[in-house]
This record gives C-alpha cells, sequence and structure tokens, in this order.
C-alpha cells in the first residue's frame, strides 16, 4: 500500500501536531484514515517526516513524527517558466506539469494575445487555485520544496525584473535549445494560447533573450512547457 504523503502549510517538527482543518479533513472524511496509520508529511523546507495518526476525529486528526530526514532534491537547474496566461484548464496543466518537471518559479504573463483578463478578487482566487495545483503535484511527485507561483504579470514587467544566465523565448523560427552552453538559472517564456506576437519576440530578445525552438511543428501552450522543461532538464538539469 502507498505511503499516504501530504503537504502541511506550517513549520513540522519531530513530535505530536494537529493538523489543519483541511488537512483533517481530507484524511479522515475523505480518504478515512484511521489511528495507527502512517503519513508521511512535508512543509516546503525540504525536509520530510514519517508519523503516525493517534487522533482521528471529525473535524480533528493529530499525527506524530517520528522521523525526519532530507526530501527529494531539487534540480541543480533552477528554472523560472513565464507562461503566457491562457483559460481554465490549460493554464491549470501547464502549472500542474511545471511543477512535476521541477521548475522553481512559475509567473502568469498577460502579453497582447491573451485571451484572459484577471484583476484584484479574482486574480487572488486563481492564484490560490492555482498554487494548490502546485501543492498537490508536489504530493504526487515527491517533490519536498513547492515552486513559487507569482501573481500574473504584464509582459514587459517581467522582462524587466526577471534574470537568468540563460533567457530563452520559444519561437518556431530558432536555434534548437542544444546550442547553447550549459547554464545554472534559466528564464523560460512561453506565449498564449494565440502565440506571442513578432514585436513581442523582438522586445524579448531587446531584453536579452535569445529565441529557441523544440522542433519543426508548433506546439499548444500547455505542450510547450512540458516539452521545454523536459529538454532543459535533460541537457542541463538533473534527467
Amino acid at each position: 500500500m502507498r505511503l499516504s504523503r501530504f503537504f502541511i502549510d506550517a513549520p513540522l517538527s519531530l513530535g505530536q501536531h494537529e493538523l489543519p482543518e483541511a488537512q483533517a479533513h481530507y484524511i479522515g472524511r475523505v480518504l478515512r484514515h484511521s489511528v495507527g496509520d502512517a503519513v508521511q508529511l512535508f512543509d516546503g523546507s525540504g525536509q520530510e517526516y514519517l508519523g503516525e495518526l493517534i487522533e482521528v476525529g471529525k473535524k480533528n486528526v493529530r499525527v506524530e513524527l517520528r522521523e525526519q530526514f532530507d526530501g527529494l532534491a531539487e534540480s541543480p537547474l533552477r528554472i523560472h517558466l513565464g507562461q503566457g496566461l491562457s483559460r481554465g484548464e490549460r493554464m491549470d496543466w501547464a502549472i500542474q506539469k511545471a511543477t512535476e518537471l521541477g521548475v522553481a518559479e512559475i509567473t502568469p504573463i498577460v502579453s497582447e494575445r491573451c485571451e484572459v483578463r484577471l484583476k484584484d478578487e479574482r486574480a487572488d482566487k486563481r492564484l490560490a487555485h492555482w498554487r494548490q495545483i502546485a501543492i498537490s503535484a508536489c504530493e504526487q511527485c515527491g517533490r519536498s520544496v513547492l515552486p513559487l507561483i507569482h501573481p500574473p504579470v504584464a509582459l514587459g514587467e517581467w522582462l524587466e525584473t526577471t534574470g537568468a544566465e540563460l533567457r530563452l523565448v520559444l519561437h518556431p523560427v530558432a536555434e534548437p535549445l542544444a546550442s547553447h552552453a550549459r547554464p545554472t538559472t534559466l528564464a523560460f517564456l512561453i506565449g498564449p494560447e494565440g502565440g506571442l506576437s513578432d514585436a513581442e519576440v523582438d522586445q524579448a530578445k531587446a531584453a536579452g533573450y535569445h529565441a529557441a525552438r523544440l522542433g519543426p511543428r508548433v506546439l499548444r501552450t500547455e505542450t510547450a512547457p512540458v516539452v521545454a522543461l523536459s529538454v532543459a532538464q535533460q541537457l542541463w538539469g538533473d534527467f
């Protein structure tokens, strides 16, 4: 039986802990765990904790953590993904898969051809939703550190503030990724559903970005980060 693993948004240590209400409900009411069941918890610090459920009620769950150990090491390649803001499940998919593939930071980018506009309360709700997607992906894939999910920003702001040793913008007419030397930090810019305009690609190049391609076919906005991150991790990361 697979050991249940959960993220706890609070510092953990050895000993007894009462779990937050949301996790308590999920463990006790949804998964129907009982006293004596083993669990594995992590708090995003890079440490993992093994323990046992010592109390399982309708609204409260207590666990005793008895073993602490180093979690899965992060990739030596720190990647910041600038993902063009897209609709619903496409953005969710991109964030989920980017998390599984070891990205360190994700920033949704508002560009000329974006079909989505988020403001105020709706933007806050989407950011919380994306963060939960990243948490669930970390729980599933074994990562012990959560990627940072930034609020959406305009393309120009991202280009001005995001620095990395190697900065790439995906474009169908460009050099392949393998033509670049191995970096330790990488910024990837990927357009929305309609792609980046030629003017935006030129704007990125003026900000120090190199145009890079992933092959002869044009990929969907939710497919491109999966392929780009996989290739980058194979070339320079931990694949």
